[in-house]
């Protein structure tokens, strides 16, 4: 559970780092399977050991759109508020990298609370973290065009992957921007006209 560590401020002792070893279950997914949807109940948080997870939104209509990624360290705060108020779940979860997830279930969530102060601090660390990235969404949705919103997805990718060729379709991208794929794929082809982009089959790769 090193990774748990690598929180800005996030220092988990031994015994509690041991404490969520042996209550937690560790299951591993691939690329593409989804761990949660939109108005299941949640019995369990999912703390990430290895990998990608991207929260995703769906509105009525079927469109998605992207709320923020979870990696090795993290959980999904929206999880946690979900779990310890017996409300299901309004988030759909999908990994975005192969990864291994530790699900602490939500009677443990709520004890380690009273018993370790540095797992309330973890979960507040992530609430803040969170909602600050909500904010970034908002704000790109209200006042920046879909063209600057792709680039800052795929160098988020970029940085989240440490890779410069990100293996997605442009309708994935699509979803996670919650825009038409043909508006992605005019603009794709767009930043390959400028130099900043390389497109192959399923991959992009970006060139600076």
């Amino acid at each position: 559970m090193a990774y748990l560590n690598d929180i800005p401020g996030a220092q988990f002792s031994p015994e509690l780092i041991e404490k969520l070893y042996a209550n937690g279950i560790r299951k591993n997914y691939k690329a593409g399977d989804v761990i949660l949807n939109e108005h299941a109940h949640i019995r369990s948080i999912p703390i990430v050991t290895r990998g990608i997870i991207r929260v995703i939104r769906t509105e009525e209509d079927g469109r998605e759109i992207l709320l923020y990624y979870i990696k090795a360290g993290e959980s999904c705060i929206m999880s946690f508020l979900g779990g310890l108020h017996n409300e299901t779940s309004k988030v759909k979860a999908e990994v975005e990298e192969d990864a291994e997830i530790l699900f602490l279930p939500i009677e443990k969530v709520t004890l380690f609370i009273r018993e370790y102060p540095q797992w309330l601090d973890y979960i507040f660390r992530l609430y803040h973290k969170r909602f600050e990235e909500l904010l970034d969404i908002v704000n790109a949705i209200a006042f920046k065009k879909v063209d600057e919103r792709l680039l800052t997805l795929l160098k988020k990718k970029e940085e989240l992957t440490g890779s410069t060729t990100i293996y997605i379709t442009h309708e994935q991208l699509a979803n996670e921007l919650g825009t038409a794929r043909v508006v992605v794929s005019r603009l794709l082809k767009q930043l390959e006209e400028t130099g900043v982009t390389k497109l192959g089959r399923n991959k992009i790769t970006l060139l600076k």
